[in-house]
Order: C-alpha cells, then structure tokens, then sequence
C-alpha cells in the first residue's frame, strides 16, 4: 500500500504542475501579439496537456486503488466525501483546460489574459482544501 501511496502523491505533483502552468501558457496565450509566438505557445499548451492528462488518468487509478483498502471507513467520512466532491471540480477543471487548448488552438477563444489570470488561481485553492481535509480530517 505505500508504493501504491507514493506514486499517487507523485502522479498528483506533477498533474499539479500542468494545472497550475498550463493556465499560465494560456495568459501568454491571450497577451501574444504576434504569430509566431501564438503558435509556438499552441504547442507548447498542447504537449503539456497531454503530459498532464496522463497523470490526471494516474492520480484518478491510484486513489481508486487506494480507496479500495478500506472502502468502509472512507465512504463514512465526511472529509472524504468533500475530498472527493473537490477532486472531480479539479478533473471537471481540467477538461475545461483540454477545451480552451483546443479553442485558443483554433484561434475561437476569446477571452483576455485576465480572465486566464483568475482562471488559473481556482486549483490553488481546491489543493488548499483537500491536503487540510486529508492531513487534518476536520469531521
């Protein structure tokens, strides 16, 4: 169980990493005034899209694989249950990611840098929320 433990909190850093950078690309994104570089961050946010995808697919397996050993105690715990509720906004945030790659990919996203800069602060704090609810378990 430790190893199954230690590769989901590896697969969940490095998901972490594509969710917090790939928004970053899209302010770039969205700030680029010339071609060149709208095309180069194009496949810059499509390659760390499907890096990211693989550990988001990583981290969803493992935790199964974990919820497993004690299937019981954790569908009674409230801290779970919330953990849980947060982890699917985290997938469901990141297909909302998958779509504005397509779109800024075929040039039809129309939103500005700074709706990318709000847009990217919203995992922060659903990372906040579940390593309180895991370590601390507040219910």
């Amino acid at each position: 169980m430790l190893w199954v433990k230690a590769f989901h909190i590896i697969s969940i850093v490095c998901w972490f990493a594509g969710i917090f950078y790939l928004p970053r690309l899209f302010v770039y994104h969205a700030m680029a005034e010339d071609k060149a570089t709208r095309e180069h961050l194009k496949v810059m946010e499509h390659k760390l899209y499907r890096f990211m995808s693989i550990f988001a697919v990583t981290s969803v397996v493992l935790g199964v694989w974990l919820l497993s050993y004690n299937w019981d105690y954790y569908w009674q715990s409230l801290w779970f249950i919330i953990k849980l509720i947060l982890v699917l906004g985290l997938i469901a945030y990141h297909l909302v990611c998958g779509n504005y790659v397509k779109r800024l990919a075929d040039d039809s996203d129309q939103h500005g840098h700074v709706f990318y800069r709000w847009f990217n602060e919203l995992p922060v704090f659903i990372l906040f929320a579940v390593v309180i609810l895991v370590v601390v378990k507040p219910f």
